[in-house]
This record gives C-alpha cells, sequence and structure tokens, in this order.
C-alpha cells in the first residue's frame, strides 16, 4: 500500500500518546437542563483524549467538517491551519522545521492524531464520515487508509454543494464536495435502508391497511415480450363476460402477469380489481405498501445512495440566518445532509460525535431525528474557540431545543417548535499529572479510578457500580484504589487484606505504598501497584 509522507510526520504519527489526559469539568451556567449530550470547550485533540476512558468504543457515529484548507482565512478554523492556537500546537510537537511546512504539510499533521483518536472512540460496528473538497480530498483518503485500513472504505459520496453555478470560477464552475466513508471495521457494520414505502404512488387504501399499507394498481396483462402461452386464458367478469389478455378473443401476443390459480387466489382475497373503462373491462392487481404479491409481510426498502443532490450550502446559510439572525460562517453545512448520514448507519440509541463542531449543525440534526422517530440518540461536540463554543454551538442547540422565532424576507414573524433536548456543557479541566508526574492534588477519586480502570481494561467504569475502594471485576480480575487525597492513609497494609476477603482471584491494587511482604501478596494473587509511578499513560 502506498504510504503518504509529508513534513512532520515522525513527529505527530504517535502523537496522541503524548497528549496529557485532562478532566472534563462542567459548567452549569451554559449548560441547558441534566442531559448525557455533551458540548465540549477546547482543542479538540485533549478533547478527544479526556473522552477516551468514558466512550472509547462506544460512538456509533462520527461526523466531521474539518477545514478545507483552501487559504481562506475568515473565520476561526482558518483553512490554512495558521490559527494561534493551531500554530503553538505545531511548534511545541513539530519542532524548528515546523516553520518550513507547507500548509497541506500543517493540514496532515493537525489531522492526524485526531483520526486516530477518533477510531479508537468508535464502536466496532461504527463509522466517520468527513467532509473535504479536492484541496486535501486525495490527502485525506491516502491518510485514511494507513489509519483506517483500505479495507475498511466504504464509499465517497459526492454532493452538489450550491444550487446556482459559480460564475466566477477561473476554469470550471466547481459545484460539488465530498463525504468520506470509512469503517471501524467494516466486517461488522450494517448500513440502514430507506423504505420504499414512503412512494407517492401508493396512494390508494382498502381495508386491509392496516396489515397490507396503502396500494397502488398495476396492470394484470402484459405485451408480446413476454408473453406465455400457459397464461392466455380468459377471465370471468363481474357481469359474466370474458375477459381476453389484450382485449381480444384472437391469439395477440398478449397473455396475464399471474396463472389461472393465482389469479382465483387474488380474486378470493381480493388482491384483483375490476373496471369497466366504457364498455371494455379491465383487470388490475394492487401492489401494497407491506405484503407482496403472496400476501406475505416484507420491508420495501432501498439502500442509501452516494449522490447527495439536495443538501446545499444555501439551505445551511439560510438555517443560521433564521437562528442567529446573520451570516455566521461561510459554508455551513445543512441540517438535512447530517440527519441523512447519521440515519444511514444509527439506530435510535447511537452516540454521535462531532469534534469540529462549528456552529453545532450535529447537534441539531440528531435532536430532530430524536422528535421525529421517538429516538434517544447523544450527541457530544467538540468545539475549540471559546467564543464559538459558548456564543454560537451551545446558544444553537438551546434555541432549537426551547424554540425559536424568526421574521422572513417579507417581514412575517415565523415561530419555530422546540425539538426538546439539552446538553451539559464542559470545559478541559486540570490535567491527570503535573509537570513532575505527580498526581495533580485537584484530582478526586471518582477521576482517577475512571482513568486507571480504562488503562487497565480498555472498558469504561460504570461510577455507579463502585464499592469504597473497589472499582470492580474484569476477566476474572478484580481492581481497587487506595486514594483520599491523604497519602499517609492510600497504604495497602493488613488491615485491608481483611476489606478484600471474599473477592477470589487475581487482584490488581493501586496505592501509594504497600506493607505487605511480597510472599503474602503472592497468596492472595495481589499484584500492587504504586501511585504515581505505576498508573499507565495512554
Amino acid at each position: 500500500m502506498p504510504i503518504l509522507n509529508w513534513i512532520g510526520k515522525e513527529k505527530t504519527v504517535n502523537h496522541d500518546k503524548e497528549i496529557p489526559f485532562r478532566l472534563l469539568r462542567k459548567n452549569k451556567k451554559y449548560s441547558l437542563g441534566k442531559s448525557e449530550n455533551l458540548i465540549v470547550e477546547g482543542d479538540n485533540l485533549e478533547a478527544l483524549k479526556a473522552l477516551m476512558p468514558f466512550y472509547y468504543g462506544k460512538i456509533k457515529c462520527v461526523y466531521i467538517d474539518p477545514p478545507y484548507n483552501t487559504g481562506n482565512e475568515k473565520w476561526a478554523y482558518n483553512d490554512r491551519v495558521n490559527s494561534p492556537k493551531i500554530k503553538e500546537w505545531l511548534g511545541k510537537v513539530v519542532g524548528p522545521e515546523g516553520e518550513d511546512l507547507t500548509r497541506h504539510d500543517k493540514w496532515l499533521c493537525m489531522m492526524y492524531p485526531r483520526l486516530k483518536l477518533l477510531r479508537e472512540l468508535l464502536s466496532d460496528d461504527g463509522v466517520i464520515f468527513i467532509s473535504i473538497d479536492d484541496n486535501e480530498h486525495c490527502n485525506l483518503k491516502m491518510m485514511m487508509d494507513e489509519i483506517f485500513g483500505p479495507e475498511n472504505f466504504i464509499i465517497n459520496f459526492v454532493r452538489k454543494s450550491g444550487v446556482a453555478a459559480r460564475l466566477d470560477a477561473s476554469h470550471i464552475s466547481k459545484e460539488h464536495d465530498y463525504v468520506l466513508c470509512y469503517a471501524r471495521n467494516e466486517s461488522s457494520v450494517k448500513f440502514n435502508k430507506i423504505k420504499r414505502n414512503l412512494d407517492d404512488s401508493y396512494n390508494l387504501e382498502d381495508e386491509f391497511v392496516k396489515r397490507r399499507g396503502k396500494y397502488k394498481l398495476n396492470k394484470l396483462d402484459r405485451g408480446s415480450i413476454r408473453y406465455s402461452e400457459s397464461a392466455d386464458f380468459p377471465i370471468k367478469a363481474p357481469d359474466g363476460s370474458l375477459i381476453y389478455p389484450g382485449g381480444t378473443k384472437e391469439k395477440n401476443g398478449w397473455s396475464w402477469r399471474w396463472s389461472k390459480d393465482k389469479i382465483n387466489w387474488g380474486i378470493r382475497n381480493k388482491f384483483i380489481v375490476f373496471k369497466r373503462i366504457r364498455n371494455n373491462w379491465s383487470i388490475y392487481f394492487k401492489q401494497y405498501q407491506y405484503v407482496d404479491n403472496n400476501d406475505e409481510l416484507i420491508e420495501r426498502e432501498l439502500p442509501y445512495k452516494s449522490l447527495l443532490l439536495e443538501h446545499f450550502n444555501e439551505i445551511g446559510n439560510n438555517e443560521i440566518k433564521q437562528l442567529f439572525g446573520k451570516k455566521l460562517f461561510d459554508y455551513p453545512k445543512p441540517v438535512i445532509l447530517i440527519k441523512e448520514l447519521i440515519s444511514s448507519i444509527s439506530d435510535k440509541k447511537s452516540i454521535i460525535l462531532d469534534s469540529f463542531a462549528g456552529s453545532g449543525t450535529t447537534a441539531h440534526a440528531v435532536l430532530s431525528l430524536n422528535k421525529e422517530d421517538g429516538g434517544n440518540r447523544k450527541f457530544i461536540l467538540v468545539e475549540m474557540e471559546k467564543n464559538i463554543a459558548k456564543n454560537i454551538t451551545a446558544e444553537r442547540i438551546k434555541k432549537v431545543a426551547r424554540g425559536y422565532s424568526y421574521k422572513t424576507s417579507n417581514g412575517k414573524a415565523v415561530k419555530v417548535a422546540g425539538l426538546g433536548g439539552g446538553f451539559e456543557y464542559v470545559e478541559l479541566g486540570e490535567p491527570l499529572f503535573d509537570k513532575d508526574g505527580m498526581i495533580d492534588e485537584k484530582i478526586s477519586f471518582n477521576d482517577l479510578a475512571s482513568y486507571i480502570y480504562f488503562t487497565e481494561t480498555h472498558t469504561n467504569l460504570e461510577k455507579s457500580k463502585i464499592r469504597k475502594n473497589y472499582l470492580g471485576e474484569y476477566n476474572d480480575v478484580h481492581y481497587f484504589l487506595l486514594f483520599d487525597g491523604v497519602p499517609k492513609k492510600n497504604i495497602l497494609n493488613r488491615k485491608f487484606l481483611k476489606e478484600i476477603k471474599g473477592k477470589d482471584g487475581k487482584k490488581i491494587i493501586y496505592a501509594d505504598k504497600c506493607l505487605i511482604d511480597e510472599d503474602v501478596l503472592e497468596k492472595h494473587q495481589i499484584i500492587f501497584k504504586q501511585i504515581p509511578y505505576q498508573v499507565r499513560v495512554y
């Protein structure tokens, strides 16, 4: 497989492991009620690392709309990746050679570690959707092949990005961009399908509508291209006259679609309709939404399509203007785009993550889907810029959750009903370890317990199941943590052995100090790990 290379790659491919684990601190001032939905303010690289002990392997769908890297520098996530925060990060990670980076090098350096963490957060049957255009599409495809594996590539959606042609184009009017889709594990992924029964042609009802659904009529006779002699026979009409395929007794290359037995069955079960038109009879059969022509229940479904033709940026711009009364971003994605992508893969309980949140379109889409189908999907948004996170991302979700009003171009007031839902607004707190490698004194028991349990098991700790110092059992190993902020109390001694009586099998105990001899530890199948030196750095 071809490998993509760029200046700074060797410094960034494993940088995700060097990112300090930071805590998440709730800010009630900007939150909306109590909810499992999250808006995280902070660098998405650090935020993704902070989410790991709680959401590793749990995210069903990731959607991100990273900078397209076109050279436009008009907003916070500027396209040349020259924002102060990114430049500072590049200087620290890449070092002096970072001064020679092209904008493509910078973009690749920025994206690589973030994509690695996103992959780890995905569930085994999860997928990631990435909006991108020609500026970085090829580089992104090769980078995704390296991180996710080419065998996990699903599709390259093509989206019509605008309604009208661009008359200012230098050569060709560019009217599309892409949504690249990869799976965590292609063999485990199952995409949803679109139910065909939404087709407007199914518009008739009879007494069987509850079970069979609505129906449409198809003629029972067919032309010579599919002629069958055995299906060329007369059918008795309601008035006793005979009806021949093609309307005439002579053999003319027409026959019925169904056999004689099947037609008799259809008449008895009211699948057959006789219609008198002028002086002639015509015969139709009913094609229902929910049953086939044998009255067996079916699901008429179609796969989602790779061409996204009605998901224009103009729709996204209009949504922002309705919410805030003005244009805020150049190319905001419309809610309908994110809804379609989420719908293609998620169920009603999925967790959806967007680590380049911007105006919060992904959360808007999630709440809209939940309102439509009664689902309980959760969203996690990450936004780096403080002003955007607080004043745009959070405010948008509050508006769509509670309801809002706007005025049309002719001054008419329109009220939009709220979608319901809420979110916790969280900020990145202090690192778990201080600059000397010690556990920060502000760290709580639950914070450290969650981190330790995750690094040991690669699963998420359910805090409700913690019993004093006992964190839980995983793969026949029991985990304990002695940590209460007072080092002299965090001691593994003979007194503590009485507390773990009844826990048979291997036990891993984290503490500041151990006063038990090695032979006693071995007898009780205990492995002692000293805080902070043996706390793994993830």
